[in-house]
Parts: structure tokens; sequence; C-alpha cells
């Protein structure tokens, strides 16, 4: 896919998804589609597609939340491992090699590289992070974060 047709496509489904969720009040219901349908979208290139959701009750961690995948870490401290690195600096993580990445958590030995990015709620809190790992190393660039960076933008505030 060039790059062309991956800004297009991230640009349909970021629509897509926003049509589907609109008007929605059920965070576990957006995050569900947005899962699947940006795992079927970029198959076999999204190996893992999924959010880790800000828990209420331990509002440092992370818990995993709906993905489309194999089984995913149940828990993730902020500040540990690629997804809780995006939920304590607020900022997307682009991992070309998770083996590089100093406290990366190995839920599936199969991921190589890894994007992350994160959720905020219409108040700007933190509500998750979506989290793409793929087998393929390198396998995301600026493209990748700009496409899901806007969808993430939208889930929760459409």
């Amino acid at each position: 896919m060039t790059g062309k047709e991956k800004r297009a496509r991230y640009a349909e489904l970021r629509k897509e998804i926003a049509a589907v969720v609109a008007g929605e009040t059920s965070r576990t219901a957006r995050f569900a589609t947005a899962s699947c349908l940006l795992s079927e979208a970029f198959k076999p290139r999204f190996f893992w597609t999924g959010f880790y959701e800000v828990d209420p009750n331990k509002p440092s961690e992370l818990v995993v939340g709906p993905y489309q995948g194999t089984m995913g870490c149940l828990r993730i401290p902020f500040g540990r491992g690629v997804c809780g690195a995006a939920a304590a600096s607020l900022e997307t993580q682009l991992v070309a090699d998770v083996h590089a990445f100093a406290g990366h958590i190995a839920c599936d030995a199969r991921t190589n590289s890894e994007i992350v990015v994160p959720v905020l709620d219409a108040s700007g809190a933190l509500a998750a992070v979506l989290d793409v790992d793929s087998e393929q190393h390198d396998a995301f660039d600026e493209i990748d974060r700009e496409g899901l960076e806007a969808i993430c933008q939208d889930i929760l505030t459409v």
C-alpha cells in the first residue's frame, strides 16, 4: 500500500468509525468498533489492535479493554512498557523495534513493533490508550501516527 493509499484508507476509516459510534454512550462499544474496523482494514500488518483503559479504581494503571488479536496483558502500570509510556507522557509512542525499548512488556513474543496513541475524553483527561502491534519490524510510520491520532481524537468526542 502506497503512502497516498494509506492516508486515504485512514481518512475513510475515521469517517466510518465516527459514523458508527456517533451518539453511542458506551465506551466499550466505541472501543470495540474501532478495534474491529482498524484490525480488519490493516491485516495482517496489525497483529494486535485494542485499547487499554485507565482503571477508575487504580488511576495510575491501565486495564485491557476491547481488542482484536491474541491474549493481551491484563494490567499495565503507567510508565511501564510502550503503553505505560504513552499513558504517562500523553504522547504517541512509535517503536520500530520493541525489543530495544527499555522496559518493554512482552504480552506476545511475536510482536516486533508497536504504536500506542493516548485517547483523551471530552474533558481532556486520559481515558485509554490505543495499542497496535505488528509482527513486522518497523511496521509503523508517520502516516500511521497521523491516522491513528485523528481517529483517537474523535473516538470519545463524536
